[in-house]
């Protein structure tokens, strides 16, 4: 509750600002205090410090007014005219504020802004003075017949400021990438990549925008030139961002990117977090959850070379986060091609993470562990992959991860716990095909331990997909050693169907166990 309020208190400290200068906006008409406009220009940049902090706050005034535009629809519906003019006022200030921020620290509008402005303004004073004239009538008849145009009116305002705020980010896109063209300047160049990076963290809206403006373009004629070596690592990260969206991953085919991407990874003469950075971006574009990688066909022309290097990286990573972005590019590309599971087995990829395992500086988290787990369990369907899990002593690891915890309770980790777990169940259902497997597993008691993940909720956090692969890795196991269960729990985990077995252990109550 504490940090609820501390939270509500900073939230409002923060809109402060916005929400007293369009008090102010209220009371002056939009009227600047002074006829001088040099000396008005200056009070207001007074305030302002970079091309990020402007756009952050242009940003946080949008989310404002489209939150009013949101309430006053939901206030329009239950007829409370009072407060649906209240805050259409409101909105009316919060508009000419934006405008004014954005017109003061451009300096430059385009006229297809003006006419919008233009447009914008027109509609707001025409639906304040409409709910103005709601407010003086009574007749229960004429509001009635009122509220559809009401109604309209609040539909073209919202449209005419998408609009508004499209084209203004668009135009600030396009500033930026016009600094990163023109710039020779190492610091403007910079400064632009920084700006331009946090555009990007606020979603994949803009994300699109950058891509459709030529920001992948862009960013790669940097990591092509070495006078901006420097930059190389800022320059990637921005790239990992946009490329999460099917324009940025379209720009970067287009450009020869993932040619880029390895030759950047095989250079040795780069730095490590060079290297951290172009395994995330290849993470990223490889990601199994995206739906639109099917055209990356120059990734298949280059994932020798770029399968070696993220091995090589992970070797030599010297901390935990480069290997988890190593790791994650690796775990990513096996889902990609399974090809890449019979490059890894040629470089003895399973050795290296089974020993990268055992160091807790490098393999430190319950991420990184889901990233090996999951690699395992790819290259798992490769029949030559047991035996080199059996002299790393792996069996022993999964076995290890099958007791995966959580210890902060952070939702984001217990999930990674949770999936740790599954994939674990899931490889040694695949490696114990293999007698030796199975009967090592027996061995380490992984039996028992995956029994009581069947039939304790808590121990598997309550979730289905790792009892799922519990019950699939026990019935494996069963059939290569029968004498290691009880007849109980043969004849409920092992003996019927599996969704007859998975009911009975969602169903089940603790005090069972």
């Amino acid at each position: 509750m504490h940090l609820i309020q501390v939270d509500s208190v900073q939230r409002w400290m923060e809109d402060l600002k916005l929400m007293t200068d369009c008090e102010c906006m209220c009371i002056l008409q939009s009227k600047p205090i002074s006829i001088e406009k040099d000396e008005q220009n200056e009070l207001i940049l007074s305030s302002q410090y970079s091309t990020c902090d402007n756009l952050q706050l242009l940003l946080k005034r949008a989310w404002i007014i489209s939150t009013e535009l949101t309430r006053i629809a939901q206030k329009l519906e239950k007829n409370r005219w009072q407060r649906v003019h209240s805050m259409t006022v409101r909105v009316n200030c919060h508009v000419r504020s934006l405008m004014n921020e954005y017109n003061t620290f451009t300096r430059s509008s385009s006229e297809e802004m003006h006419q919008l402005e233009k447009l914008l303004i027109d509609k707001c004073s025409e639906f304040t003075a409409f709910t103005e004239r709601c407010l003086q009538t009574e007749d229960e008849e004429i509001l009635k017949s009122m509220k559809s145009c009401v109604n309209d009116t609040l539909t073209t305002v919202a449209q005419y400021f998408g609009q508004l705020i499209e084209l203004v980010l668009t135009q600030e896109a396009q500033s930026l990438l016009r600094q990163m063209e023109l710039s020779g300047s190492l610091y403007v160049t910079e400064s632009a990549i920084s700006s331009l990076f946090s555009l990007a963290q606020e979603g994949a809206h803009l994300c699109r925008i950058i891509a459709k403006e030529g920001g992948v373009v862009a960013l790669f004629k940097i990591c092509r030139q070495d006078c901006f070596r420097c930059l190389y690592p800022q320059t990637l990260r921005t790239l990992a961002s946009i490329c999460c969206v099917e324009e940025g991953m379209h720009q970067l085919e287009k450009v020869d990117g993932i040619l880029c991407l390895a030759d950047i990874l095989t250079d040795t003469s780069h730095s490590e977090a060079t290297h951290a950075e172009a395994a995330a971006v290849i993470a990223q574009i490889t990601s199994p959850h995206l739906t639109f990688t099917q055209h990356l066909s120059s990734f298949l022309e280059n994932m020798e070379e770029i399968v070696t290097a993220l091995v090589k990286l992970c070797q030599e990573a010297s901390s935990g986060e480069v290997f988890l972005l190593a790791s994650a590019a690796l775990a990513n590309i096996t889902f990609f091609d399974t090809m890449a599971c019979e490059i890894l087995l040629q470089l003895n990829a399973v050795k290296m993470l089974l020993a990268a395992c055992s160091d807790k500086r490098i393999v430190d988290t319950p991420y990184s562990r889901d990233q090996v787990v999951t690699i395992l369990a790819n290259m798992s369907v490769l029949d030559q992959c047991a035996s080199e899990i059996i002299q790393g002593n792996g069996i022993q690891l999964l076995m290890e991860m099958l007791f995966e915890k959580s210890c902060s309770g952070n939702p984001a980790e217990v999930a990674a716990c949770e999936r740790v777990q599954q994939k674990s169940a899931v490889t040694l259902a695949r490696l114990s095909r293999d007698p030796e497997v199975a009967d090592a597993a027996v061995k380490l008691s992984c039996i028992p331990r995956l029994i009581k993940l069947c039939r304790s909720p808590t121990e598997r956090n309550n979730s289905d997909s790792v009892l799922v692969a519990c019950l699939a890795a026990l019935r494996r196991l069963a059939v290569m050693s029968p004498d290691g269960l009880e007849d109980s729990d043969f004849q409920q985990l092992v003996k019927p169907r599996l969704v007859d077995s998975f009911l009975l252990c969602t169903n089940m109550e603790e005090s069972f166990v």
